[in-house]
């Protein structure tokens, strides 16, 4: 198929990128670069540089790569960034996801996969989380990709656009040629591991007491590589005729909590990284873990790299790539 990747040259997305190329599709990367780089973006794919809320530059790209399908992962994504600046966040995952499925119309483009999240699910008293589950979310970025969720049940039933939402929370790792090079960086375990390579003097651990087992949030980490095949799989689904479909992705388990990764990373890297501790983040959830139940049963999606130290691991070996790159340059 000739798949339309937005967001394509951001971390996540580059990763699918790579997936749909090995899979045999075709794929136009579209990203505005504001969070993306252009240097992520693989070489079998083309490149259309444009913003989500640029409707006619979309229906162009989409009419002139006569695209097939659409896997949709541009948006805004920081939950602290969320409760400060919600315009930002509603402009951007509501009102661009629209004027995006506004043009899959006028292209005649079906179907979508949604790069969704498991925090929609808010303060969940039930773990691990399974898509039947209440839904509450604690701040702004949860709630609007949770109102895009909502656009893509009416859009189905008005327009016959079929999708698949995927929720997921923290994806992780690294392949051998991408990894996570977010700026500002928030993310636990690049953040950690930059304390370890000593390019940042200390991680910081926001809220320590937490009603987990050792009083550090817990999350559910599933390798970046794992979560590009989801969206590969549920792409193929739809493809086949499958009906719009939800699915939670993550390692099953109970997760793990930022102490255990901060002690994993020291073990991997073999380096001391000190720690501060900081005030809980507006909007965090105690616990977020996911059940992948519903997807393994439909899809047979099971995550081939579950165990953190893997996870960790090839975060680790990427970031010294890079840095060895730099230091020969």
């Amino acid at each position: 198929m000739r798949v339309f990747l937005t967001g394509g040259a951001g971390y996540i997305g580059s990763v699918v990128a790579e997936e749909l190329v090995a899979s045999g599709h075709e794929v136009i990367v579209y990203d505005d670069l504001s969070k993306g780089h252009r240097d992520a973006v693989i070489e079998e794919a083309t490149f259309v540089e444009g913003d989500v809320l640029d409707y006619d530059t979309l229906l162009g790209a989409l009419r002139e790569h006569a695209v097939e399908a659409v896997v949709h992962m541009a948006a805004r994504s920081l939950v602290g960034e969320s409760v400060s600046h919600p315009a930002d966040y509603y402009r951007t995952n509501v009102t661009g996801g629209l004027v995006l499925l506004e043009a899959m119309r006028a292209a005649g483009v079906s179907p979508i996969v949604f790069s969704s999240t498991a925090a929609v699910y808010g303060e969940s008293a039930k773990q691990p989380i399974e898509e039947t589950d209440p839904i509450s979310p604690t701040n702004p970025y949860g709630e609007t990709k949770l109102a895009y969720e909502h656009a893509l049940r009416w859009f189905d039933r008005a327009y016959g656009i079929r999708y698949v939402s995927l929720r997921y929370f923290n994806a992780a790792g690294a392949t051998a040629r991408c990894g996570e090079r977010h700026d500002p960086e928030t993310h636990l375990i690049p953040l950690v591991l930059k304390v370890a390579a000593g390019e940042l003097p200390e991680a910081v651990v926001f809220g320590d007491d937490y009603p987990t087992r050792d009083g550090t949030c817990v999350r559910d980490y599933i390798h970046v590589k794992d979560l590009a095949r989801a969206h590969v799989l549920s792409l193929e689904s739809l493809a086949r005729g499958a009906e719009s479909r939800i699915y939670n992705l993550g390692c099953g388990g109970e997760g793990y909590t930022v102490q255990e990764v901060i002690e994993v990373a020291r073990d991997v890297s073999g380096r001391d990284i000190p720690v501060r501790k900081g005030p809980r983040r507006a909007g965090d959830p105690a616990v977020l873990v996911a059940s992948s139940a519903r997807i393994a049963e439909e899809l047979g999606f099971r995550p081939a790299l579950s165990d953190l130290r893997e996870i960790v691991a090839s975060a680790w070996s990427w970031m010294q790539a890079k840095a060895s790159h730099r230091d020969a340059a």
